[in-house]
């Protein structure tokens, strides 16, 4: 399934770049659609989850995978609707989420998203904590409408909003709230099941993820479902028990640090350990995981 695909994915990244990620093999990758209520879908397949919204006024697209998969997404929206992806937007700037741009608007979708994902994405990035390059996107794919803050469009009977969570997984995150069908995506903020990734090279930091995943329970009742940007589908009670496991080893290593802890003592104290069966499988492995806190978490 996808974790797995993600997870291949990504290890070719560490390695390379970009250009070498194209090459690699995509073409038994099998778009999963799950319909979420009458207007919502999420599309699983290579890369970040998708976010959709289909009505009679505008087929509106959240996230869009890796590069080559954009042909296969347009194909399992065309079996939802004929219209065209009119509105697409990008959750953050890292290309296993914003691959399709290029093909999307090439197309004439309007790309939307932070204006630091336009920043990102207008120039060369290093995501240093796993080491991958990603190249300056070709101005098709460049976002054309950035937001500060927040924006809200009103689509297919339901009210879609947008809004920044500072500092999270990278500085240029949103989260997309479909109001009246009780949905979330979350982007790269939620990793359900796994722990998360925190691109702190690219401003992210364990307290803003921790924000936004506060910002999202206030929002959520117990029938909200939540998109994560990897991982299954989920519920409130799956947001809370990520949200609680990572403030937990949050608040052990900065007061580790308050108490004069090294990195290395710090390290040695496993204060992530009770947490590694349940959440040591995905992308960041139990010892990677503690390895990236130390460094998101600035002395």
């Amino acid at each position: 399934m996808t974790q797995l695909r993600f997870v291949g994915a990504i290890a070719a990244l560490c390695l390379s770049s970009t250009a070498a990620l194209a090459q690699q093999d995509f073409s038994k990758v099998e778009v999963q659609t799950v319909k979420l209520t009458d207007s919502t879908y999420m599309l699983v397949g290579a890369g970040g989850n998708v976010g959709l919204s289909v009505g009679e006024d505008a087929v509106f697209m959240v996230d869009d995978q890796f590069a080559p998969m954009a042909p296969k997404l347009k194909a399992a929206i065309a079996k939802i609707t004929p219209k065209p992806v009119q509105f697409l937007l990008n959750t953050h700037f890292h290309f296993d989420h914003t691959g399709g741009n290029e093909a999307f608007g090439k197309e004439s979708a309007v790309i939307v998203a932070h204006d630091n994902v336009r920043r990102r994405m207008a120039a060369d990035q290093l995501i240093s904590f796993i080491g991958a390059r990603q190249n300056a996107s070709p101005r098709v794919a460049l976002p054309v409408v950035t937001v500060p803050g927040e924006i809200r469009l009103h689509l297919n009977g339901d009210e879609l909003h947008a809004f920044h969570v500072p500092a999270a997984h990278t500085d240029g995150d949103l989260i997309v709230h479909f109001v009246k069908s009780k949905v979330v995506h979350m982007g790269d903020t939620y990793f359900n099941g796994m722990y998360p990734f925190i691109d702190a090279s690219s401003g992210g930091h364990p307290d803003g993820v921790i924000a936004a995943a506060d910002r999202v329970l206030a929002l959520a009742d117990a029938q909200t479902q939540i998109i994560p940007g990897h991982g299954p589908l989920a519920k409130r009670a799956d947001l809370q028990a990520y949200r609680d496991m990572l403030a937990t080893v949050t608040a052990r290593i900065k007061a580790a640090r308050a108490a004069g802890k090294s990195n290395e003592e710090i390290a040695a104290s496993a204060p992530a350990a009770e947490f590694d069966a349940q959440w040591g499988g995905g992308f960041i492995k139990a010892p990677q995981f503690v390895q990236m806190m130390l460094g998101a978490i600035p002395r």
